[in-house]
Protein backbone atom coordinates (compact mmCIF):
# COMPACT_ATOMS: atom_id res chain seq x y z
CA UNK A 1 0.00 0.00 0.00
CA UNK A 2 1.09 3.20 -1.04
CA UNK A 3 2.27 6.00 1.17
CA UNK A 4 -0.73 8.46 1.30
CA UNK A 5 -0.35 12.47 2.54
CA UNK A 6 -3.72 11.91 4.98
CA UNK A 7 -1.64 9.33 6.44
CA UNK A 8 1.57 10.89 6.98
CA UNK A 9 -1.01 14.36 8.26
CA UNK A 10 -2.59 11.91 10.77
CA UNK A 11 0.72 10.74 12.09
CA UNK A 12 2.18 14.23 12.54
CA UNK A 13 -0.87 15.58 14.40
CA UNK A 14 -0.98 12.64 16.81
CA UNK A 15 3.10 13.46 17.46
CA UNK A 16 3.04 17.06 17.54
CA UNK A 17 -0.41 18.48 17.97
CA UNK A 18 -0.92 22.17 18.14
CA UNK A 19 2.60 22.34 16.63
CA UNK A 20 1.23 21.90 13.61
CA UNK A 21 0.23 25.10 12.09
CA UNK A 22 -1.32 23.71 8.75
CA UNK A 23 -1.16 21.30 6.24
CA UNK A 24 -2.11 21.61 1.91
CA UNK A 25 -0.43 20.11 -0.88
CA UNK A 26 0.88 22.12 -3.18
CA UNK A 27 1.50 21.48 -7.19
CA UNK A 28 1.17 17.62 -5.82
CA UNK A 29 3.47 17.72 -2.77
CA UNK A 30 2.29 17.72 1.23
CA UNK A 31 3.16 20.85 2.60
CA UNK A 32 3.30 21.29 6.38
CA UNK A 33 3.63 24.27 8.45
CA UNK A 34 5.08 23.70 11.80
CA UNK A 35 6.63 25.33 14.83
CA UNK A 36 10.08 26.07 14.74
CA UNK A 37 10.80 25.00 17.72
CA UNK A 38 9.50 21.59 16.81
CA UNK A 39 11.74 21.21 13.53
CA UNK A 40 14.67 19.04 14.78
CA UNK A 41 12.34 16.40 16.63
CA UNK A 42 10.04 15.89 13.67
CA UNK A 43 12.80 15.80 10.99
CA UNK A 44 13.73 12.64 13.59
CA UNK A 45 10.54 11.22 13.39
CA UNK A 46 9.66 11.40 10.34
CA UNK A 47 13.32 9.45 9.43
CA UNK A 48 13.00 7.05 12.03
CA UNK A 49 9.29 6.24 11.77
CA UNK A 50 9.07 2.76 10.28
CA UNK A 51 6.05 3.65 7.78
CA UNK A 52 7.10 7.54 7.20
CA UNK A 53 11.01 6.33 5.76
CA UNK A 54 11.71 10.16 4.90
CA UNK A 55 15.82 8.92 4.33
CA UNK A 56 16.58 11.55 2.36
CA UNK A 57 16.75 15.31 3.18
CA UNK A 58 16.91 17.17 -0.54
CA UNK A 59 16.79 20.41 0.50
CA UNK A 60 16.94 22.61 3.34
CA UNK A 61 16.67 26.83 2.06
CA UNK A 62 15.58 30.06 3.02
CA UNK A 63 12.62 32.77 1.93
CA UNK A 64 12.54 36.13 3.40
CA UNK A 65 8.98 37.42 3.27
CA UNK A 66 9.68 41.28 4.49
CA UNK A 67 5.76 42.18 4.12
CA UNK A 68 4.79 39.67 7.00
CA UNK A 69 4.73 40.52 10.76
CA UNK A 70 7.09 40.61 12.63
CA UNK A 71 6.88 37.41 13.74
CA UNK A 72 7.09 35.57 10.48
CA UNK A 73 9.47 37.33 8.22
CA UNK A 74 11.62 34.39 7.29
CA UNK A 75 11.13 30.62 6.68
CA UNK A 76 13.42 27.82 6.96
CA UNK A 77 11.91 24.84 4.26
CA UNK A 78 12.69 21.64 4.29
CA UNK A 79 12.31 19.21 1.11
CA UNK A 80 12.34 15.63 2.23
CA UNK A 81 11.85 12.31 0.38
CA UNK A 82 11.21 8.92 1.21
CA UNK A 83 12.54 6.78 -1.52
CA UNK A 84 10.75 3.37 -0.42
CA UNK A 85 7.46 4.67 -1.42
CA UNK A 86 8.57 7.50 -3.57
CA UNK A 87 6.91 10.26 -1.76
CA UNK A 88 8.16 13.81 -1.29
CA UNK A 89 6.88 16.34 1.35
CA UNK A 90 7.86 19.86 2.61
CA UNK A 91 8.30 21.10 6.01
CA UNK A 92 8.24 24.90 6.75
CA UNK A 93 9.23 26.89 9.86
CA UNK A 94 8.38 31.07 10.25
CA UNK A 95 11.29 32.56 12.43
CA UNK A 96 10.80 36.03 13.70
CA UNK A 97 12.58 38.85 11.00
CA UNK A 98 14.35 40.19 14.29
CA UNK A 99 16.11 37.22 15.26
CA UNK A 100 15.85 34.46 13.13
CA UNK A 101 17.31 31.29 14.55
CA UNK A 102 16.39 27.46 14.30
CA UNK A 103 17.62 24.33 15.57
CA UNK A 104 20.46 22.79 13.28
CA UNK A 105 19.02 19.22 11.73
CA UNK A 106 22.80 18.45 11.07
CA UNK A 107 21.76 15.76 13.93
CA UNK A 108 19.73 13.97 12.22
CA UNK A 109 21.13 14.37 8.63
CA UNK A 110 25.20 15.25 7.61
CA UNK A 111 23.98 16.64 4.48
CA UNK A 112 22.08 19.42 6.12
CA UNK A 113 25.57 21.01 6.81
CA UNK A 114 26.21 23.01 3.87
CA UNK A 115 22.68 23.73 3.16
CA UNK A 116 22.27 25.59 6.48
CA UNK A 117 25.24 26.92 5.73
CA UNK A 118 24.47 28.50 2.42
CA UNK A 119 21.03 29.78 3.95
CA UNK A 120 22.81 31.41 6.68
CA UNK A 121 25.26 32.83 4.38
CA UNK A 122 22.36 34.71 2.49
CA UNK A 123 20.04 35.25 4.57
CA UNK A 124 21.20 35.56 8.37
CA UNK A 125 19.13 32.71 9.74
CA UNK A 126 21.26 31.53 12.67
CA UNK A 127 21.17 27.40 12.85
CA UNK A 128 21.75 26.59 16.47
CA UNK A 129 23.90 23.86 17.65
CA UNK A 130 25.31 23.60 13.79
CA UNK A 131 29.00 22.40 13.91
CA UNK A 132 30.53 25.14 12.28
CA UNK A 133 27.98 27.82 10.80
CA UNK A 134 30.44 30.31 8.99
CA UNK A 135 29.70 31.72 5.53
CA UNK A 136 30.00 29.26 2.66
CA UNK A 137 30.02 31.39 -0.85
CA UNK A 138 30.17 34.67 0.88
CA UNK A 139 33.46 36.93 2.05
CA UNK A 140 33.89 36.10 5.90
CA UNK A 141 33.96 40.42 6.17
CA UNK A 142 30.04 40.66 4.07
CA UNK A 143 27.65 42.76 6.51
CA UNK A 144 24.55 41.77 4.63
CA UNK A 145 23.11 38.78 3.35
CA UNK A 146 22.56 39.37 -0.19
CA UNK A 147 19.07 37.25 -0.77
CA UNK A 148 17.14 39.29 1.59
CA UNK A 149 15.21 41.41 0.19
CA UNK A 150 15.78 44.88 1.95
CA UNK A 151 17.27 46.68 -1.41
CA UNK A 152 15.67 47.32 -4.47
CA UNK A 153 16.03 45.41 -7.09
CA UNK A 154 17.46 47.61 -9.70
CA UNK A 155 19.08 51.09 -9.53
CA UNK A 156 17.14 54.26 -10.00
CA UNK A 157 19.41 55.80 -11.95
CA UNK A 158 20.70 54.08 -14.23
CA UNK A 159 20.92 56.16 -17.27
CA UNK A 160 22.88 52.83 -20.01
CA UNK A 161 18.96 51.66 -20.53
CA UNK A 162 16.10 52.45 -21.98
CA UNK A 163 13.03 50.47 -20.25
CA UNK A 164 11.18 50.84 -23.81
CA UNK A 165 13.53 48.08 -25.29
CA UNK A 166 12.06 45.65 -22.46
CA UNK A 167 8.85 45.99 -22.87
CA UNK A 168 8.46 47.78 -19.52
CA UNK A 169 5.75 50.76 -21.04
CA UNK A 170 2.57 50.91 -22.41
CA UNK A 171 3.51 53.04 -25.50
CA UNK A 172 6.13 50.42 -26.88
CA UNK A 173 5.73 50.46 -30.78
Amino acid sequence: MALEYTYIQEKLEEKFGAAIKSTTVIQEMLTVELEASKNLEAIEFLKSDPKLRFNFLTDVCGVHYPDHTKDRQFAVVYHMHNWMDNVRMRIKCFLPGDQPEIESVTAAFLSANWQERETYDFYGITFKNHPQLKRILNMDEMTSFPLRKEFPMEDGGRTDKDDRFFGRTSNCN
